[in-house]
Parts: structure tokens; C-alpha cells; sequence
């Protein structure tokens, strides 16, 4: 049993664990005390008599005229919220305890007559939700995001954890990872599927319990790992079976295409294998002469397309559709200037900017979604098309310019449309040229100018397509280690400051051709 201090000074309590007890107090750690301006009560008492102590705080702080309440730890600190919780009085909240403040507090408060909080740290969200009922919030630390859940999937404003329909878990979860996936349950309204990194069976119980708690339906668990373990795989089977009736909350597995290659012919015998090889052989020969023609299609397209967009850009009224995105902004957002973009905004209102990359075939309009695939298959047209179109990373954002400017396209190098010549800036006489060196890429908002600091081909890894960092020492180790990889060194010095644009295409199944470049201006 343990001894809770509290004490009365001018218009506070100060609530704290009582570690070691005076002379006064030694025969009575069974007890409840009072005093003049001390009291102490064990935890117990607390816990089973909240309304009791309730209704005597409600007459104490009415006599001693007190409205703050200061917590030295925070033991005890959910059941003196619920003490609280109807005391008017009392609208002042301090939490000394050198420990974030958690969702399930977050929603206490809401629920009191508190009005102002005073912090370690929080998450961002828990500010903007505490807001919405007026309650001012004070951190003494840095605000950042407490769990690599919440950073992977960039969910630092309470829109973002009630819109989110498409999630990332690395497995094993942390405490507070649970703890921020608990709320991100209770809060979201839309989430369909989660994604995670591997089978583990104490982490994917706790997820499906926590779904099962807040009463989410139709939920896909895509694993993406390569499972060749037969227990673990009649675990995922059994689930699906059994468990997942009532709420349709599915395990699917997506395997690694290395994965399928390397396994797809222990399943097959020889008999077949000969058969395949003669059929195989009548394909290929097929193939050369549909692949011929697709690419010879798909250069014909691509380029219809892009007259298009220049006639569209030709007849289209900019100056009205400028006004009228303009009309419904505040005075500190930025305003759209860019009348070719604007112009097209009619025809796909995904449109965010238009690319050049000298000496190339790379000078097309940008477009970003709510996702990294719907481009991938679709055009500029929202047409289904297997050349997709040039997009831009969905956590990105052109109005206040993100960090790192992501932006993808298929390497069409057969026909050269997409990023289809990208590859030939990877020559000598490209990257050395100084022309070359400079990329352009136009928002709505501003013209901008990037200079190339790094070039590589590697394997496929997501560590260059960041897009969030902790702090500026995060950052500039980034872009360090970018700068390392280059294969030619263009003496360009970067600082926590720059802003970089980082394109991506395919160079093949199991590589990836990457540049980027640094911000010059942003006009």
C-alpha cells in the first residue's frame, strides 16, 4: 500500500507519492491523515472512495480557493482526473513528471473543467484536439511524434488520424506504439488496411483486439512477409476461418516477387518444366512482336496526350481559374501564379506541377493522390494505362514546399516516354554538363530551380524517399548519406535549411535509378 501527499500552498495542491514518513505519521500508515495544511491518504482509499473525495476537494478548494492541482509523478493521476471532474474550481493542470502526456489523460482532461495544461511533452494531434474543447496546452520539451507508428504514417494533426484509410506497422510493437495505435482506433473513422512487416503472433493479437474493441469492419492485414513456416501459415488460415466472421477482419499475405522466383519451380515437376520451355519458347516469339507494338502504342499515346495538354493550355481561361482557387484563401496562404498549371486543373484537379529535366524526354505535368499507385496504371486522363504518369510522393505538399519532394514514373527506356531517359543521365557527358545540372519544376504556386548533388543506381530500398524528420541533426544525415552514394562528386555543400527534390524510376526488377537535387531558389 502506498501514501499519497498532498499538500495545500497559496491557491495549489501539490499531489505527490509519499516516499518516507515523518515522526508524525509513522503509526498511522493504515490511516487517512489530515492536518493543516497537509494530507495524506493511501491509494486504496483513492481508488474505492472516489466520490467521497470528490465531494470533500469540492469543499476545500472552495474554502482554500484553490484552482490548480500540481502532480510531482503521475501516480494516481487518472483517479484524481475523475475526482475532479465536475469541481469547477479547479482549471489549472501541472504535470511534473518527465513523461509524455498519453491519449487516455488527453481525454480526462477533455472531460473536466480544466482549461489550461502544463506539460513535458505531447503529440502534436493531442494539442489540436484539446484545442476544439478550449483547453491551452504548454509543453516544456520539443513536440515531436513519440512513436515510430505515428511517424511512419505522418499522423501529427487529428484530421490525419480520422481520414486515414491506408496504415504502416513495423512489427514488434513498441509500448507506445500500442498506445498511439489505441487512439489512432479509437479517433479514425475510414481505415480499411493495415500493412505490416512481418508474423508476430503477440503484436497481431493485440491489433486485432484493439479493432475488435472499437468496432472496426472490414479491415485487410496485408503481411508482407515471405512465410514458408507451415504453423505460422495455418495460424493466418485458422483466423481467417474462424475468427473473422463477425467483424471481416482478413490476414493477407503478399509475398516478394524474389520470393515467388525462387519458389515458384520446387512446385513444379520436370514433365512440366519441358512443357513449359516449348510453350515458353511460342511466347517469346509473341511477345517480341506484341512488345514492338505496345511500345510503339504507348509512345503514340503518351505523345496524344501531351498535344492535348498543350491545346488544353492554349484555350483554358487561366485568369478566371486562378481567381477562383484564389478566392478562398487566407491571407498568409499562398497564392496560385502558375497559369499553365492552373489551366489544367479542369481537366485532372490532381495536377500539382510540371517537370523538366534538361537534355531528356522528362517535361510533363505532375499529378499526387492519396496514394503511390493509382499512378502507376492510370494516365494523366485518369485513363487505365500501363505508361501511368509522372506523380508526386502523396505526403508531399507544394504550397508550403516539403522537405523532400519525392516524384515517381515508370522507366519506359524502350519507347523513352515517362522516365524513359532518365538513364541517360547517368553518362559522363550528362552529369558533367552544367545545363544538365539544373532541374525545373513549376507548382501552382512558385517557379522552382534545383541543382543535382547526388546520382546512383541501387538496389530497391525505401531509406532515400523520407519525407518526415525528427530533427535537423536527422536531416542532415540524410542528406549526407545521399550525397555519399553519388557517383560523381558535384561540390555542393548542404545545410539543415535545404529543401531537395529526389527522382525515382526503375532500372530494373531489383534496382533503382535515384537523383536528387537541392533547392536553388523559391520565388
Amino acid at each position: 500500500m502506498k501514501k499519497v501527499l498532498i499538500k495545500i500552498y497559496e491557491n495549489s495542491l501539490i499531489i505527490k507519492e509519499k516516499i518516507r514518513l515523518s515522526n508524525e505519521y509513522k503509526n498511522i500508515l493504515n490511516t487517512n491523515v489530515i492536518s493543516c495544511n497537509e494530507l495524506v491518504f493511501s491509494d486504496d482509499y483513492i481508488k474505492n472512495n472516489k466520490k467521497i473525495m470528490a465531494n470533500f476537494f469540492e469543499e476545500l478548494t472552495k474554502d482554500s480557493q484553490i484552482n490548480t492541482i500540481i502532480f510531482e509523478s503521475n501516480l494516481l493521476l487518472p483517479e484524481f482526473l475523475d475526482i475532479f471532474k465536475n469541481n469547477k474550481l479547479v482549471i489549472n493542470l501541472i504535470l511534473k513528471e518527465e513523461s509524455p502526456l498519453t491519449f487516455s489523460i488527453c481525454e480526462k482532461i477533455m472531460q473536466s473543467n480544466i482549461k489550461n495544461v502544463n506539460c513535458y511533452t505531447l503529440q502534436p494531434f493531442m494539442i489540436e484536439y484539446l484545442d476544439k474543447y478550449g483547453i491551452m496546452v504548454e509543453s516544456r520539451n520539443e513536440i515531436l511524434f513519440l512513436s515510430n507508428f505515428m511517424l511512419e504514417n505522418n499522423l501529427n494533426q487529428f484530421s490525419n488520424l480520422f481520414y486515414k484509410m491506408n496504415i504502416q506497422m513495423e512489427l514488434p510493437l513498441s509500448q507506445q506504439d500500442e498506445e498511439d495505435f489505441n487512439a489512432f482506433c479509437k479517433i479514425n473513422k475510414y481505415l480499411k488496411c493495415i500493412n505490416v512487416n512481418l508474423v508476430n503472433k503477440n503484436d497481431l493479437e493485440f491489433i486485432i483486439k484493439t479493432l475488435k474493441l472499437y468496432n472496426k469492419k472490414n479491415i485487410k492485414i496485408l503481411i508482407h512477409e515471405n512465410i514458408n513456416n507451415e504453423e505460422t501459415a495455418n495460424y493466418l488460415k485458422e483466423f481467417n476461418k474462424k475468427k473473422s466472421k463477425k467483424y471481416k477482419i482478413y490476414f493477407r499475405l503478399k509475398y516478394s516477387n524474389e520470393y515467388i522466383k525462387e519458389n515458384i519451380f520446387k512446385q513444379t515437376n520436370y514433365s512440366i518444366l519441358k512443357f513449359c520451355s516449348y510453350l515458353i519458347l511460342l511466347i517469346v516469339i509473341a511477345s517480341f512482336s506484341f512488345v514492338f507494338y505496345d511500345n510503339y502504342s504507348s509512345m503514340k499515346r503518351v505523345n496524344t496526350i501531351k498535344e492535348n495538354i498543350i491545346k488544353v493550355i492554349e484555350i483554358n481561361d487561366s485568369e478566371k481559374i486562378i481567381a477562383d482557387l484564389n478566392a478562398n484563401k487566407d491571407e498568409e496562404d499562398k497564392l496560385v501564379v502558375n497559369e499553365d498549371i492552373a489551366s489544367l486543373i479542369n481537366v485532372n484537379p490532381e495536377t500539382v506541377g510540371w517537370l523538366k529535366v534538361n537534355n531528356t524526354n522528362i517535361d510533363y505535368p505532375v499529378v499526387k493522390t492519396i496514394n503511390n499507385n493509382y499512378y502507376l496504371s492510370h494516365n494523366f486522363y485518369l485513363e487505365e494505362d500501363n505508361n501511368g504518369w509522372v506523380f508526386m510522393d502523396y505526403r508531399n505538399e507544394t504550397e508550403d514546399l516539403s522537405e523532400n519532394i519525392i516524384i515517381y514514373a515508370h522507366n519506359r527506356y524502350s519507347n523513352g516516354v515517362m522516365f524513359g531517359t532518365l538513364q541517360n543521365a547517368f553518362r559522363y557527358d550528362w552529369y558533367t554538363n552544367p545545363e544538365n545540372q539544373i532541374i525545373s519544376l513549376k507548382t501552382l504556386y512558385e517557379n522552382l530551380e534545383y541543382q543535382i548533388f547526388s546520382i546512383y543506381k541501387i538496389r530497391v530500398t525505401t531509406d532515400y524517399i523520407k519525407t518526415l524528420f525528427v530533427n535537423n541533426q536527422e536531416k542532415l544525415k540524410f542528406y549526407n548519406m545521399l550525397k555519399n552514394r553519388s557517383i560523381y562528386n558535384f561540390n555542393i555543400e548542404l545545410t539543415d535549411k535545404d529543401k531537395i527534390l529526389t527522382l525515382s524510376t526503375c532500372a530494373d526488377e531489383e534496382n533503382r535509378y535515384v537523383i536528387h537535387a537541392v533547392l536553388k531558389n523559391e520565388t
